[in-house]
């Protein structure tokens, strides 16, 4: 699959890659195949993507964009018969990533909002500036947040989160209340580029300075939109106080680019904010529930605090009793109570790896953990019988656990690892990833993921993740 990318990449560099490296797999909401081609001099971020219709969106927006001079991505070379694309790679930080690495619970550190102040002061630059010079016919699937959107969106909510978690609700009454919902979203202004995944995680930090990804579900609609996105992006979980700073500081920019009437805009504002939180559950449910991957079932929880708080301060300026009903019960949900149980936990995550296909990625965002170099103990690897072995085979335990060296590695291993799940947990962090590298990724970082995986398994609030790498990739 990568040989287009390779392609495309000596295409345009006039060298070929030396080095491939996977980035997303199977973790992402995109279901895009990621990939960072590189050699020595120069570096790319190949996508790979079937749904040719957003491919041209993105590459179409992308170029708009950059015309007017706003941060995003170059497009290097593209061969949209492979569904693959080649851009600019903008490093390894995301928004996210930031916020995670620089906050203690609700105390966030001043460069974080820093960050997200110059993210806000951008976002009226995508919707005004840049609006009348798209072309919305490559838009995809909709060229507008319209009645069919929104109704999409609404039934994702209901089908795929609402019934899969087993929440009560009346179809017919909150039928009723979706169309209510949906003639008073329509009332907002909406000839504006609404960005549509405007979150933090769609944000890269270059050197302190915002670029901005994954806009290729953009269409027409309104302002209210895309600043709720970011502001109630549910694992982002921002302080209130933060969330109304960050709205002010918006709307003071966005009153540089149009005429801006405040209350106009605060009489729809959380309209918006209540739907973007429900294609965002609706997301989670699809995903988590239907597609079987608990990972996003993760954010669940910091959807519901969301709820409740919109519950408990904000008042509609129409009805909708049902809905309401529905976010109640939601709260009150046994089913979403056990996974919100399970999200206090601290999920350790175990991996092997070869340093040869370099190291794996941090896809919890928290950025945090150890990579040991397993390559300085001895290597079953370089006797014949256990060439076709690997770490979790008891020949190799023996032959590993035989030696001095690799006991007292351990030892260490062990020691570093259990002082941090202890203050992980006491801060209330929720992931620390733990990676053991060695040549080939089959026998001693093998052995010692496995090793330090049975040390932790069954501790009171820990999940473990254990992954070996090379082996998964390999079948064994």
């Amino acid at each position: 699959m990568t040989d287009v990318l390779k392609r495309l990449f000596e295409q345009h560099f006039h060298v070929p890659p030396t080095r491939v490296q996977p980035l997303q797999g199977n973790l992402g909401g995109s279901g895009r195949t990621i990939i960072r081609l590189a050699n020595d001099a120069n570096s790319a971020i190949g996508i790979l993507y079937g749904v040719r219709e957003e491919n041209v969106a993105f590459i179409e927006f992308s170029r708009c964009f950059r015309r007017r001079g706003l941060p995003v991505p170059e497009i290097y070379a593209e061969d949209l018969s492979q569904g693959a694309y080649l851009e600019q790679d903008l490093g390894n930080t995301t928004l996210y990533e930031f916020l995670s690495q620089h906050r203690d619970g609700d105390e966030i550190a001043p460069e974080v909002i820093e960050a997200y102040g110059k993210v806000v002061e951008v976002l009226p630059r995508f919707q005004v500036e840049a609006r009348h010079d798209i072309d919305y016919k490559v838009c995809y699937p909709r060229t507008g947040f319209d009645r069919q959107s929104i109704a999409w969106d609404l039934n994702y909510f209901k089908y795929y989160f609402l019934r899969l978690a087993g929440v009560p609700f009346n179809e017919q009454a909150l039928e009723n209340d979706f169309a209510r919902l949906t003639k008073f979203l329509l009332g907002a202004d909406r000839d504006y580029f609404l960005y549509r995944d405007f979150q933090s995680r769609n944000v890269m930090l270059v050197d302190g300075s915002p670029f901005f990804l994954d806009y290729q579900g953009g269409r027409k609609g309104a302002l209210q939109y895309d600043i709720a996105s970011l502001l109630f992006d549910s694992k982002a979980d921002l302080p209130t106080q933060l969330r109304q700073q960050l709205l002010d500081h918006y709307l003071d920019t966005l009153a540089a680019f149009i005429p801006l009437k405040r209350d106009v805009f605060m009489h729809h504002y959380y309209a918006y904010v209540y739907v973007r939180m429900m294609q965002a559950l609706g997301a989670y449910g699809f995903r988590g529930y239907y597609e079987r991957k608990a990972h996003f079932l993760q954010s669940v929880p910091y959807a519901l605090k969301n709820i409740r708080w919109l519950l408990h301060n904000v008042t509609l300026p129409i009805e909708l009793p049902a809905l309401m009903a529905a976010f109640t019960s939601m709260l009150a949900s046994g089913t979403l109570q056990d996974v919100a149980a399970e999200s206090d936990n601290l999920t350790v995550r175990i991996t092997s790896f070869s340093f040869h296909r370099g190291m794996p990625k941090d896809d919890s965002g928290h950025g945090g953990g150890f990579v040991f170099d397993t390559r300085s103990l001895p290597n079953p690897g370089r006797e014949e019988y256990f060439k076709p072995l690997t770490g979790k085979d008891a020949p190799v335990a023996e032959y590993l656990n035989q030696h001095d060296s690799v006991r007292q590695y351990l030892a260490s291993v062990l020691s570093l690892v259990d002082a941090s799940i202890h203050n992980y947990q006491e801060r209330g962090f929720k992931h620390l990833a733990v990676s053991f590298g060695c040549t080939g990724g089959q026998h001693r970082s093998v052995y010692l993921a496995e090793q330090l995986a049975s040390h932790v398994r069954g501790r009171k609030g820990v999940d473990v993740v254990l992954s070996h790498r090379e082996l998964e990739g390999s079948g064994q």
